[in-house]
């Protein structure tokens, strides 16, 4: 592509999708943050009530995992200098995939640096041409984009919906290898995977299945550990994928299986082989976090406790949730307009929120993301939907005004 060319195609992406929101300034992303991820955060030097944060636990902010993270900074300095394949494991990585894969009951597990990577990694190596992968149409793009790389033949079936899922894998060879890869909790919708059915379809149909539990580690599960936990469907469930930028305050991510998969994905997985390991401090935090999730329960009571105060009371007030089961509560408002405009007003007001509007959901499903933290207080909690019921009724939003 010429200089020309390429100016072209960026040019046309600005005028048309960035400089009408901008131009209103309506634009709603990259805000910097000038302090800690918290509950209440600074921008622009303002008190803001903070539910758009991954930070289920709240634990980002919690002093023994500041001081795990520095204790390993001292003793492994900032970097690793390359891939867990070559020179990049540390006696901590090691330490951390085995207690990984005990908490959620595999027999080993591979780290990788990012939770994106995590579900490139398996995605694009277990299958081949002539097999197959089946995406629910609302997964993470992680796992659509681990699933291009794949060479595979690739299905979509609607969302959540199993006799879809039945329908589409009945038609396929039936000496095929075929692979499910779903959402354990839905990042948007907030709705859990129907994994008791797909289990049965995959037995059925002889398919593996995988399951990322970016939003499900330290929210269900016993002691938090996640959607097969959820639903007593550990052995059942061939991959669990899990990211550490939510409920397990770091960064980084990892998949756990049976040995010999994990084996596998040492040696296959470009994602992992090609890419310099998490970081020292990285890796102490997760195994800290880790720590404190599975030995104090308080955590996971008290983010449930204000998921269910602040669900009542949205759903009280007459605002559109869908079919959450989660801490992600959507707040439908099915215009993108509005909801960009609803996300400025709502920050101006000293409430951040996150939009999802079109092409990222269809326009008549956008909506306002609303996320619960466990150190949330019910004042918080209060005090921002307070806040967003005045927003919503001074526009005149049609979900909020019919309900």
């Amino acid at each position: 592509m010429s200089k020309g060319k390429l100016s072209e195609r960026t040019s046309r992406f600005l005028q048309s999708e960035l400089e009408p929101i901008k131009s209103n300034n309506l634009y709603a992303y990259f805000r910097p943050i000038q302090s800690k991820q918290d509950t209440e955060v600074l921008i622009d030097g303002k008190r803001v009530l903070m539910f758009g944060s991954n930070s289920y636990l709240g634990l980002t902010t919690d002093k023994r995992i500041i001081e795990a993270s520095q204790h390993a900074l001292d003793k492994y300095g900032t970097g690793c200098a390359g891939s867990r394949f070559l020179n990049g494991t540390l006696d901590i990585h090691v330490e951390l995939e085995e207690k990984l894969a005990t908490f959620v009951g595999k027999e080993a597990a591979i780290l990788f640096s990012t939770g994106f990577q995590s579900n490139l990694g398996p995605l694009s190596c277990l299958t081949g041409r002539n097999d197959y992968i089946l995406l629910d149409e609302r997964d993470h793009a992680s796992i659509i984009d681990g699933s291009r790389l794949s060479f595979s033949k690739v299905i979509k079936y609607a969302h959540n919906d199993m006799e879809d899922l039945r329908a589409k894998i009945a038609r396929l060879p039936e000496d095929s290898f075929k692979l499910i890869a779903t959402d354990g909790i839905f990042s948007m919708e907030g709705d859990i995977v129907n994994l008791p059915e797909m289990i049965k379809i995959s037995e059925e149909y002889d398919a593996a299945v995988l399951c990322d539990d970016a939003h499900s580690l330290g929210v269900i599960g016993e002691r938090g550990a996640g959607t097969a936990s959820h639903f007593g469907l550990t052995n059942e469930v061939d991959l669990i994928m899990g990211t550490f930028s939510k409920s397990l305050a770091s960064l980084g991510g990892f998949v756990a299986a049976d040995t010999d998969t994990i084996e596998y994905l040492k040696h296959r997985a470009r994602s992992l082989m090609f890419s310099a390991s998490m970081t020292p401090a990285s890796v102490a935090s997760t195994l800290k976090a880790l720590e404190i999730i599975q030995t104090e329960p308080e955590h996971i009571e008290r983010l449930w406790a204000n998921t269910n105060y602040a669900k009542a009371l949205l759903l009280e007030k007459g605002f559109d949730l869908g079919h959450t089961e989660s801490p992600i509560l959507p707040i439908f408002v099915r215009n993108n307009d509005k909801t960009y405009i609803l996300t400025k007003m709502l920050q101006d007001n000293g409430v951040f929120v996150n939009p999802v509007v079109a092409p990222a959901v269809p326009a008549e499903e956008s909506l306002i993301r609303f996320s619960l933290m466990a150190t949330h207080t019910f004042a918080q909690i209060d005090e921002a939907i307070d806040k967003m019921s005045k927003v919503f009724k001074s526009l005149e939003v049609e979900t909020f005004m019919n309900n």
